[in-house]
């Protein structure tokens, strides 16, 4: 984009300054839209299975319902509670919504289509999805009623616990990988099982460390069966209960967008990204955008129905899962992974393949350069 900013005459810092900021419009745009297209494939799967129409008034196919849901909250009077703390209790549904939209900045939809290519990518959006908890908490602390703040103690309690695992399933991925970098780890899985297939996940070591990541991907978004802090039986609706209007949107937006955020890190990091399925020269003649939308849309397929099928954890239950079931088996399986690729010698060729690289790469380049690697790397494994 930079580029393109530069041909129509502005010097490099301002083509890069205007070309970011179209990204960063581009991509907030795209994954508001995603969320209200979505929000409606939510409620069509649901009624499917339930037997009901779903959506089917607003619209053909009932497909502007989310659009007129939004208009409904836009013109709805925001309600603050007289017992509330004003500055927080506004502040929270923005801080949840802001950090929501900044971790797809390193996201890649394709080769070189990201905000920002770094090398720290994926610690970027560990880091930075970490944050949603602090809107969460402020929400139920600031509302001053009891429900909201007990909910926000199950979320934060819920957040965390998922975390660590989710931390050690992302050291595996690296482990394999060789970097950090988003857009490298897709790359590194070119060809990855039997030199045919583009995926981590038909490894024998990896495949069990993505059923781990999606499920606990549903407890990081408090989706069913560990939607815990919206059970209606216990605390109304949860943090939110006392949001109305657009601050109770941004939440809505704010989680759907972590949904889709976590949909998308299962295809970048286990399912190939942007590659396709088989690593097959006519497949890569269909954009690699088209590949990385439709394998999210089936994750996010699945979370929908998970949700209609499987009845509710009890905390207790939420918590031993997390600790004394998941937290032991990620660490067991960085312990074996790490000892098989050391046995393999996969550590030696990869230092061996970047001291033979260029000293400095820059990110648009390392894009177009990474592919040779992994599959030098495959063929010795």
């Amino acid at each position: 984009m930079t580029d393109f900013f530069q041909s129509l005459g502005l010097s490099y810092e301002w083509a890069w300054t205007v070309g970011t900021f179209a990204a960063i419009l581009i991509i907030s745009l795209l994954v508001m839209f995603s969320v209200a297209m979505v929000i409606f494939v939510d409620r069509k799967v649901l009624g499917a299975i339930m037997l009901r129409k779903g959506p089917n008034v607003v619209g053909p196919f009932g497909i502007m319902q989310s659009f007129a849901d939004g208009l409904k909250v836009f013109l709805q009077e925001t309600i603050i509670p007289s017992a509330a703390n004003k500055g927080i209790f506004l502040l929270a549904p923005i801080v949840t919504f802001t950090v929501a939209l900044a971790a797809w900045a390193v996201v890649p939809f394709d080769a070189g289509w990201v905000v920002a290519d770094i090398n720290v990518g994926l610690l970027y959006i560990l880091a930075i999805s970490s944050l949603g908890v602090y809107g969460v908490v402020m929400s139920g602390w600031a509302s001053n009623s009891k429900y909201p703040f007990f909910s926000a103690m199950r979320a934060a309690a819920q957040m965390i616990s998922y975390e660590v695992s989710i931390g050690f399933i992302l050291v595996c991925v690296v482990l394999f990988a060789g970097t950090f970098n988003m857009s490298g780890i897709v790359m590194a899985q070119q060809g990855f099982g039997l030199g045919i297939i583009n995926g981590f996940v038909v490894h024998p070591l990896l495949f069990p460390m993505w059923v781990v990541f999606f499920i606990s991907a549903l407890a990081e978004t408090a989706r069913a069966p560990f939607d815990l802090t919206e059970a209606e039986s216990e605390l109304v609706a949860g943090y939110q209960t006392e949001y109305s209007s657009m601050a109770f949107a941004l939440f809505w937006l704010g989680e759907y967008a972590n949904i889709l955020l976590m949909c998308s890190l299962n295809t970048l990091l286990f399912w190939g990204g942007w590659l396709p399925p088989i690593d097959w020269a006519p497949l890569y003649a269909i954009p690699g955008i088209f590949w990385f939308l439709i394998k999210t849309f089936a994750f996010f397929f699945m979370f929908s129905w998970i949700w209609a099928t499987v009845p509710r954890y009890r905390y207790d239950q939420l918590m031993r899962l997390g600790w004394k079931i998941f937290l032991p088996m990620s660490l067991i399986f960085v312990a074996l992974i790490s000892g098989y690729l050391m046995a393999t010698g996969h550590f030696e060729r990869n230092a061996i393949l970047s001291e033979e690289a260029p000293a400095a790469v820059a990110p648009a380049e390392l894009v177009n350069n990474i592919p040779a690697q992994p599959a030098a790397v495959r063929g010795q494994s």
